[in-house]
């Protein structure tokens, strides 16, 4: 009888054991971060570098210093275009006997951008590295040709020789990148060739002249950038049921524990957009919630904390902001019938982040219990 019972028991605790085992509630959390929408920007691009007209001599002895300085407008992620005005100093080249003579330009130009990173790798403004493609057109202004006139003095011939001034009509095109180095401060690296009138360097050769640079500057992002979206944050929970427990009645069972009574209770997070205290239709459901749960409850008080992200603003105006936050709800809610005896509200500004994504600390956090 003895042996049955000890079987019995021990069948009992392995079946309790098992139950307990398979009884498993998983709770994961889902934080779904998008990037900063695209909006159209003005930039400016300040560089400094090296020309080369072409010609019939070592690349070295026609090499002569540039500068270009361009505004620009980017209106989709892969398309933009910028005006801009470049220039300074080319040179030409008589062959035998060698002599190479200087002149002055300045040129006007209008550009059509291709952001080749945008259209093939999809837009992303933390992107390291972003190259691009141009295209356009110049109108260059000639000077200062006083060198190719001495020269063509002294028994040489230069059959298109221009002197005070000559204007051209250029062709353009080039290839360039940006790093980035902030969300407005890129390091810019460029070159360019120019397309003009065989008359550019006076010489006849019956073709073309090419003007080329070599350039390097900054780009620098005009206007306000958008912030990213407050992350979406979604909680799956898991839950098994637990197997069919066996119960096997012993003759003097212990009385079953008294049940915990667990006081109700019920928390919402308030968020409000970048620099904002005014609670949007989704967020307003929220306090729907609160006063329902309040109105079920009528012991019980609603703690109303504000805070603001510290990624933006100064300390004092994120307090003021917090303030305003915390305000908004407590009237919302005194609006929908709560006494404002049951409402207790506090402002802790940014000197407190409750939670590890900035935009996430915009908000005011409300807990009754």
């Amino acid at each position: 009888m003895k042996i049955l019972k000890l079987a019995l028991a021990m069948m009992f605790a392995a079946t309790s054991l098992m139950a307990i085992g398979q009884e498993v509630q998983v709770t994961e959390v889902q934080v779904q971060e998008e990037a900063a929408p695209f909006k159209p920007y003005w930039f400016l691009q300040p560089q400094f570098g090296m020309g080369y007209t072409v010609g019939e001599t070592k690349v070295g002895d026609l090499i002569t210093p540039a500068a270009a300085f361009n505004i620009g407008y980017k209106f989709i992620p892969a398309l933009g275009f910028r005006v801009g005005v470049s220039g300074w100093e080319a040179k030409g080249n008589w062959v035998a006997p060698k002599q190479v003579y200087s002149f002055k330009y300045v040129q006007a130009s209008l550009d059509l951008l291709l952001d080749l990173s945008n259209m093939f790798c999809g837009y992303n403004p933390d992107r390291i590295f972003n190259g691009y493609l141009f295209g356009g057109v110049g109108f260059t202004h000639g000077f200062d040709n006083g060198e190719a006139a001495k020269l063509n003095t002294h028994d040489y011939n230069l059959h298109y020789l221009w002197k005070g001034t000559k204007n051209f009509v250029a062709g353009r095109f080039g290839a360039g990148c940006n790093f980035r180095v902030s969300k407005r401060v890129g390091i810019n690296l460029e070159a360019n060739a120019n397309i003009l009138s065989d008359k550019f360097n006076s010489k006849k050769a019956d073709n073309v002249d090419w003007q080329l640079n070599l350039l390097a500057g900054v780009s620098v992002r005009l206007g306000k950038i958008p912030a990213k979206p407050v992350p979406v944050v979604q909680e799956v929970i898991t839950v098994v049921e637990p197997a069919p427990v066996i119960v096997v009645e012993e003759p003097a069972p212990a009385p079953a524990p008294k049940p915990v009574v667990v006081p109700p209770s019920i928390r919402e997070n308030i968020f409000f957009a970048l620099n904002s205290s005014v609670i949007t239709a989704e967020q307003a459901t929220k306090i729907d919630a609160l006063v329902k749960f309040l109105n079920d409850n009528p012991t019980l008080k609603v703690s109303c904390v504000g805070y603001a992200d510290k990624d933006t603003g100064t300390g004092p105006y994120n307090m003021k902001l917090s303030e305003r936050r915390v305000e908004a709800v407590a009237t919302a809610l005194k609006a929908k019938g709560i006494a404002e005896d049951r409402i207790l509200t506090a402002a802790k500004g940014d000197t407190e982040q409750p939670f590890p994504v900035d935009p996430e600390n915009r908000v005011c956090i409300c807990i009754a219990e």
